[in-house]
């Protein structure tokens, strides 16, 4: 029976930035990897090991790394959450586009999947007022 390791926001990590790589340049390399994560490509070699043992990425030793169905589904899911949360950040609450990138990340893997939902709802009713615009100016 395969056993499935939680997903941590460092799990989550790779397989967002797998995804970055791999939609760039078709597949990712463990270098680019290890370069877009600012660490060491000994770590990489680690965590691609376990991705793969979870069925999360196609990988071998000195190959290219690509996204299974699942990994893509789970990436792309984590790539989602992003943009909505980057999105509020810089375009309702006006936080420069650095910032809004950076606690988006962090805020991603934080917040629970009732919880996003939610959100996502609250953003759609704000952007369909139709005073929203009058009362911030």
């Amino acid at each position: 029976m395969e056993k499935t390791i939680p997903l941590s926001e460092n799990i989550e990590d790779y397989l967002e930035t797998i995804l970055a790589l791999q939609t760039l340049n078709t597949v990712a390399r463990s270098k680019d990897i290890a370069e877009r994560l600012d660490i060491k490509r000994g770590s990489v070699t680690g965590m691609l090991k376990k991705l793969a043992a979870q069925k999360l990425i196609n990988y071998e030793p000195y190959g290219y790394v690509t996204l299974t169905p699942k990994g893509e589904k789970i990436a792309k899911k984590i790539e989602y959450r992003h943009v909505v949360l980057k999105d509020f950040l810089f375009r309702i609450l006006e936080v420069d586009e650095t910032s809004a990138d950076e606690t988006a990340c962090r805020m991603e893997h934080a917040m629970d999947s009732q919880s996003f939902r939610k959100f996502v709802a609250f953003i759609a009713t704000l952007d369909a007022c139709p005073y929203r615009k009058e009362s911030l100016d």
